[in-house]
């Protein structure tokens, strides 16, 4: 079955000196304690390798694609001059490692967010120089959301070249932290709380929300965004999401969960646990899901044996494997690896799944129907 992994992350060593400079002196600080020590060594070893070794890992995992993308923080944080610069820099990087290994890996473009007509113009760029198939982006800007018109140049350009935007976790902004997370406990614990334990992904989960009742996607109905970590704990309030912001109060063209349903897809990010999966399975759909590692903060082999034993049909898992990352993509379409799935059986292996997937069913097949996916091949 082959396999497209779309939340696999990279680091160059400019990088690692300026922007991520903060994961070397996390490094730095554990140097205390070989056990986190090592595993720091190993993950910017990881970021760095973007040939031979990590397409060895790939193939011990059973991993055909990796669709690669600079690691958080990115360049988001960064003053507009320097972004414009910094961005351009790492996308021509990443180019050359795709060109030296065409089959192996594709690209999602980094874009200096700060200045919006610049990062439209580079992500167009990247399409047309490097033939980049999407866009990653880290959160906020700034404290400045995507919500925000400054930025709709971007989701504007993302829209007519059809080329989606994934949006990646970053850490929430000082004030946040000491408002939100800090709390009766170890400053170590606030830390984590902020950030890989609740933060990073209830803050992202926001963001798309703020992006739905922007108004964004009635704006751009053909953009569409991809999020990890199953959905970031949406699948899970979609009901009451649904309940409790009504057309009546968005004054939006649709419901917030035909938003969530038709303009953003999902992947794993190293969320391998089946209850998640199953909500967002039921929620969404099948053709909403999509395979991920998070490489190389995540195991690229768990991520690989929780999707053989999805409890879904063989269909679906082609799906969630490889065919949705071809639709989706358009342009990462390699001759002999095109797929055909029929439209058949959504459900979870076993008894018949709930109203709530054939009303996913019948929602996808409207939006496919309206146009709202045709964009995607280029």
């Amino acid at each position: 079955m082959r396999t497209i992994a779309l939340e696999e992350h990279y680091a160059t060593e400019a990088f690692m000196e300026g922007p991520g400079q903060g994961i070397k002196a996390q490094a730095e600080a554990a140097r205390d304690h070989p056990r986190v020590a090592a595993g720091y060594v190993k993950l910017i070893e990881g970021l760095r390798d973007i040939g031979e070794g990590r397409i060895a890992e790939m193939d011990a995992a059973g991993i055909d694609v990796q669709v690669l993308s600079l690691t958080s923080p990115g360049v988001e944080q960064l003053e507009a001059s320097e972004a414009v610069a910094f961005a351009h820099e790492v996308n021509d990087h990443l180019a050359e490692a795709v060109r030296r290994h065409p089959d192996r890996f594709a690209a999602f473009a980094a874009l200096p967010t700060a200045a919006p007509e610049a990062a439209a113009a580079e992500l167009e760029r990247t399409l047309r120089e490097h033939g980049f198939v999407g866009a990653l982006i880290n959160g906020h800007t700034r404290g400045r959301y995507l919500d925000d018109s400054f930025f709709w140049p971007i989701l504007e350009r993302a829209e007519v070249l059809g080329m989606p935007i994934y949006l990646h976790p970053t850490p929430p902004l000082r004030a946040v932290v000491e408002a939100s997370y800090t709390g009766n406990y170890a400053s170590g614990v606030t830390g984590l709380l902020a950030t890989a334990a609740w933060g990073l992904h209830i803050e992202t989960a926001t963001h798309v929300l703020r992006l739905v009742l922007s108004g964004a996607f009635d704006r751009y109905p053909g953009l569409q965004l991809v999020i990890g970590h199953l959905g970031e704990g949406l699948p899970f309030m979609l009901p009451r999401l649904e309940m409790a912001l009504p057309e009546e109060a968005t004054k939006l063209d649709r419901s917030v969960g035909d938003y969530l349903r038709e303009n953003i897809h999902y992947t794993f990010g190293g969320f391998n646990w089946t209850p998640a999966f199953l909500d967002l399975l039921l929620q969404v759909g099948a053709e909403r899901i999509m395979f991920s590692t998070d490489h190389p903060y995540a195991s690229m082999t768990q991520a690989r044996a929780f999707l053989d034993r999805l409890p879904v049909s063989p269909a679906d898992k082609e799906r969630i494997s490889h065919s949705n990352a071809e639709r989706l993509l358009g342009r990462f379409r390699k001759r002999g690896h095109e797929t055909s799935v029929e439209v058949d059986d959504r459900t979870v292996d076993g008894p018949p799944a709930m109203d709530t997937t054939r009303r996913v069913a019948e929602g996808e097949l409207s939006a496919k129907r309206n146009g709202a996916e045709v964009h995607n091949t280029l």
